[in-house]
């Protein structure tokens, strides 16, 4: 098979790399692609694979055409692999078709009012197949679909209904056939994103925002006629449920390579101002542009988002904690609108960290993020300056960093870490023409790295306090041993204890021989609190 460098202007080399695309009159036949598929590594995706092909063969024997549709056709002339195969099923009705496809697996009823039989098969994975179809809206919301399927109807029709071109494709597993009736070839090719029919695009709001995960994802261009329909569509996203939303931003997030096209094209679009309002006022603050060349606050936030893409893929991250460092990422500037002024001849963002916790929470909470990430992100975006102020602290103002400040600050992310804080400083830093005029020190960093993390890391390390909480220094075994009731109160001399270590530096076998001739645990807190210098509050 042969592959063709597709020219792309420089704006868009700037913006995303170079992609090889196959070029094929036919769709791969199975030993072709299954043989590709399992030196690259794919086993998966090619067990997968022979599922489609054993369907295949079992619809063709009942009389029925079963095509390839969708993502997995547009990942092959993208020079990908795909892991999701959906099938699409001619000439055969439902029932018919519930009934011949029962030996490849358990027909599931999930997806069943929409055209869709689930098949899972008995390692686990699992095909989509469906009848050709047209959706209609009917109420607003995902659910608001008229679904009416037509086994008989044309592979252009079925077509149709499918977003964008790239995605319209079909393809014959069997003979290699591909059914290309709006040009999703060529639009690849020339990594343009064009709406299939303008008419049925605009049935389901949702799509605008599949078309800004798409140009982040694939570095395409929006063809204008389409852009000016998505346009149109950006009011309706406000009918859209929140978790729909965020499934979107997910996959932008997750799968691209550069999320600030996607980012910028949402923006251009008018689908922040419409849905997102935290995003818009990034573009009108203003840097210092001795600090910051680079501009604005939003072009300072796509090139952290870039780097952090980067980043979390350098570090093989498991899918969790990537969307927590890329939305932190994302909001980590948040606050700036609100506290940036002009003062004494400089643009100034004091106490910009705090000031973003309410609109990341107001952001996150927008697009259907869990409470646990949203508790990792507001907390990641409220302290994202910490490493770079504790590396310079001790390495270029010469005052150590004590190990009960890294105790406190492993105290105040959690439960993000200070693993996950490292890295948002790492995109922060090297997103970036310059540097923040509050810490002039970091003129004195290396550019194109961040020793702040790696020293910071060490630091934290050994303390046990790199990826979580630090230890209690005390356990409450260590205070029954001593004769104290179980309860509550043994919390409460746990923490002092952790005060104590942080605070005075004092080890555990010092803590409890402060303690070891009393055995009430009132008495025993006095004792604690007053070597604090605090009082109890006892009258």
């Amino acid at each position: 098979m042969s592959f063709e460098k597709i020219p792309l202007d420089e704006e868009r080399k700037n913006g995303f790399e170079r992609q090889e695309v196959p070029i094929a009159e036919k769709f791969p036949l199975p030993d072709n692609f299954l043989e590709k598929m399992e030196k690259s590594g794919f086993s998966e995706h090619a067990e997968t694979y022979k599922k489609v092909i054993e369907l295949a063969e079992i619809i063709r024997e009942c009389g029925g055409k079963a095509l390839l549709v969708g993502g997995g056709v547009r990942d092959f002339f993208m020079g990908k692999i795909s892991k999701d195969f959906d099938i699409e099923v001619y000439g055969l009705e439902a029932s018919r078709i519930e009934e011949v496809i029962q030996p490849v697996g358990t027909v599931m009823e999930v997806g069943k009012a929409f055209g869709i039989l689930k098949i899972r098969t008995e390692s686990g994975l699992e095909i989509d197949v469906s009848l050709p179809r047209t959706d209609s809206k009917i109420d607003a919301g995902h659910r608001g679909f008229e679904i009416k399927t037509d086994p008989h109807m044309s592979i252009a029709d079925a077509a149709r209904r499918r977003d964008f071109t790239m995605n319209s494709m079909a393809a014959d597993p069997l003979s290699g056939d591909i059914f290309d009736p709006f040009n999703g070839r060529e639009d690849i090719k020339k990594r343009i994103l064009r709406v299939t029919d303008p008419e049925r695009f605009v049935d389901d709001p949702a799509r605008v925002l599949r078309a800004i995960q798409f140009v982040g994802r694939f570095g395409m261009e929006i063809e204008k006629t389409s852009a000016e329909v998505i346009r149109e569509l950006v009011p309706k996203l406000k009918e859209e449920p929140k978790e729909r939303i965020g499934e979107e931003w997910k996959k932008l997030l997750l799968k691209s390579e550069k999320p600030s096209l996607g980012l910028n094209a949402g923006m251009n679009l008018g689908v922040f101002n419409e849905i997102h309002p935290e995003l818009p006022p990034l573009a009108q603050t203003e840097q210092d542009p001795e600090w910051h060349p680079e501009g604005d606050v939003w072009i300072h936030t796509l090139m952290v988002i870039d780097e952090a893409a980067k980043i979390v893929n350098r570090e093989n991250l498991e899918d969790d904690q990537k969307l927590s460092i890329l939305l932190s990422s994302l909001c980590h500037d948040f606050g700036k609108p609100a506290v940036t002024e002009f003062k004494d001849n400089r643009i100034k963002s004091h106490g910009h960290e705090q000031a973003g916790e309410e609109p990341t929470k107001k952001f996150l909470s927008s697009i259907g993020i869990d409470f646990r990430t949203r508790d990792k992100v507001v907390k990641l975006v409220t302290n994202h300056l910490i490493p770079t102020t504790f590396y310079i602290e001790e390495n270029l103002r010469g005052r150590k960093v004590k190990d009960s400040s890294i105790r406190r600050l492993a105290e105040r992310i959690h439960p993000a870490n200070i693993n996950d804080l490292t890295l948002l400083a790492e995109a922060d830093h090297l997103g970036r023409g310059s540097f923040d005029p509050e810490i002039r020190e970091q003129m004195f960093l290396p550019r194109e790295k961040f020793p702040a993390r790696q020293w910071l890391l060490k630091k934290a390390a050994g303390i046990n306090a790199e990826m979580g909480r630090p230890a209690d220094v005390t356990r409450g075994r260590d205070w029954i041993n001593l004769g104290f009731r179980p309860g509550s109160e043994i919390g409460q001399l746990i923490r002092l204890s952790n005060e104590l270590r942080d605070e005075k530096s004092l080890s555990r076998d010092e803590i409890l021989n402060l303690v070891h001739t009393v055995s009430a645990a009132e008495e025993a807190t006095e004792i604690l609190l007053s070597r604090l210098g605090k009082n109890s509050n006892k009258k």
